[in-house]
């Protein structure tokens, strides 16, 4: 049976073997993050209305740009609960492996979410939600 994540308007489920390994509610971007057994990653950041869901995305890639050089892109458009989320699929090298990443962002009720997750080429396909 699926783990289930509930906190304030955040609610999701993810695998029972993955482990809960960021959370921060404190301040702006609240954030959630759940870890595979395998170093796979599935993050949240929720954002304040207003934020921009391209803008978030595009810093994301930067971000690993900046980090690890020559990143492979491709533009992303998914609808996620009847909203368009946008983003990045990204595919890069770390050490000696191909490390498949994506980000999306959309603007739910009255929040900017912003997901990302990562995981080594050979299993980020099995990992999709």
């Amino acid at each position: 049976m699926p783990a289930q994540y509930e906190k304030q308007e955040l609610r999701f489920q993810y695998p029972d073997n993955w482990t809960l390994a960021d959370e921060q509610w404190d301040e702006w971007p609240h954030v959630v993050s759940v870890q595979s057994p395998s170093g796979a990653f599935w993050t949240v950041h929720s954002y304040p209305p207003g934020s921009d869901p391209q803008a978030l995305t595009q810093e994301v890639l930067q971000t690993l740009r900046q980090e690890y050089g020559d990143v492979d892109s491709d533009v992303v458009v998914e609808d996620l609960l009847g909203n368009q989320a946008v983003g990045y699929g990204m595919d890069f090298y770390c050490l000696d492996f191909v490390v498949s990443a994506q980000t999306l962002a959309v603007t739910i009720g009255n929040a900017t979410l912003l997901f990302v997750y990562q995981a080594e080429m050979r299993e980020f396909g099995d990992l999709l939600p």
